[in-house]
């Protein structure tokens, strides 16, 4: 494995605590600052809107630049803002650490994933990808739960100090690690840009909003289906989304390796089984035993469609890859930012606590019509590509005469 891969991964590791500790940490926050609940929970939304600006305006400003320096500043940018975070003395000045670090997210791992593509082989580089996004995995499994116990127990911006901390040595990782001039860029921002004339990046980019979307929607709002369904005491809800981390772990290497093999077929077949899951998991939520069994193929599932689902746009926008991955980083965010208003949405009515699933069920089924409808569609340009690089050669019929 190259080495480089090692400090993608663990920048990734950072990345993915920053995004997902401030909820276990967020009523200390509050308390601290003073604040609401609701207008705490802007350190997350907030920084969700601003990983979706930043994969598309911060990819968009350094395309011409190489790529291993633009990694480099890009984790400058990620300490910079938690550090902001670790020290800050007011809600707003919390709130602009969280914008900061967020503006690194989806650049880095846009870039990042282009890359980590180029660091192995050809029929490797889908699993290169899972590698990566391995320490966004790592980050929810074991990351999430000690930075919330340091948090509680040294106070939350002990937690901040580490993650500062894991960046810079997560810099260090990458500037002696990964190789200079790897995947460096060969066209401009028109280049780039050039890249979302190919329908199938934008079907690849609607397949991650939808499918993400669904397993982002059921997670959303599992505590309450977990405490008000499934019956579990509140204290247990920490622990089974450590099932939940681990299905995520598993599926993201899985999903890589499968992609590898056969992109369009693994995504359509990891697709197919998170609609069977979301619909057991919503008919069987009653049962603590079925409902620990959904919670691990939930994870696995809906995170096995992410390293294929950015190896898909990469392929389809090969001449100019970096401003579509990193759109397509955003597409993730979207997609989340879509389940969770459904989501919400379903509650609102009255439907109850499983009515997120069978939304988030919804979303995924759209998600597969339309990636059947892109495989389809690809595989017809293929072969019509094929059939017009193949000359007719004009055959006498055999045994005919010639007068």
């Amino acid at each position: 494995m190259p080495a480089g891969l090692i400090a993608l991964a663990l920048g990734g590791f950072g990345i993915g605590l920053t995004e997902f500790v401030i909820m276990g940490l967020l009523p200390e926050v509050a308390a601290d600052f003073q604040v609401s609940e609701a207008s705490a929970g802007w350190f997350i939304s907030g920084y969700a809107l601003s990983v979706t600006v930043g994969a598309l305006l911060v990819t968009a400003a350094v395309t011409r630049l190489p790529r291993k320096p633009v990694l480099v500043g890009l984790l400058v940018l990620f300490i910079a803002g938690n550090f902001l975070s670790a020290i800050s003395d007011s809600y707003m000045a919390m709130l602009l650490g969280r914008i900061i670090a967020a503006l690194c997210h989806g650049a880095f791992f846009g870039i990042g994933s282009v890359v980590a593509a180029s660091l192995v082989p050809a029929h490797k580089k889908a699993g290169a990808i899972a590698i990566m996004f391995t320490g966004l995995t790592a980050a929810n499994v074991l990351g999430v739960p000690f930075g919330t116990l340091l948090g509680q127990n040294l106070g939350w911006r002990s937690t901040f100090w580490a993650i500062t901390g894991i960046g810079v040595i997560a810099l260090l990782g990458v500037a002696l690690m990964v190789q200079k001039g790897s995947g460096d860029p060969t066209k401009g921002l028109r280049g780039e840009l050039g890249a979302f004339a190919s329908g199938q990046v934008w079907l690849s980019i609607v397949v991650t909003i939808l499918g993400f979307g669904g397993m982002f929607g059921a997670f959303t709002y599992i505590a309450f289906t977990l405490t008000e369904v499934s019956g579990f005491e509140p204290g247990a809800v920490p622990w089974l989304l450590v099932i939940f981390g681990g299905g995520l772990f598993v599926g993201n290497f899985l999903g890589g390796k499968a992609a590898d093999k056969a992109l369009d077929k693994s995504l359509v077949a990891i697709l197919g089984g998170l609609v069977l899951v979301l619909v057991f998991f919503a008919l069987t939520a009653s049962s603590s035993i079925a409902t620990l069994v959904s919670l691990a193929l939930m994870g696995g599932f809906g995170f096995a469609t992410v390293p294929g689902l950015q190896m898909r746009v990469m392929h389809f926008a090969s001449s100019a890859p970096t401003l579509a991955s990193g759109a397509n980083i955003g597409a993730f965010n979207l997609g989340n930012a879509l389940g969770a208003w459904l989501g919400g949405v379903t509650i609102s009515a009255g439907l109850g606590y499983t009515s997120p699933i069978w939304a988030g069920a919804a979303l995924t089924v759209a998600a597969l019509l339309v990636m059947l409808a892109a495989s389809a569609a690809a595989t017809r340009k293929e072969a019509m590509a094929a059939k017009a690089a193949t000359p007719d050669v004009e055959r006498e019929p055999q045994g005919a005469t010639v007068s």
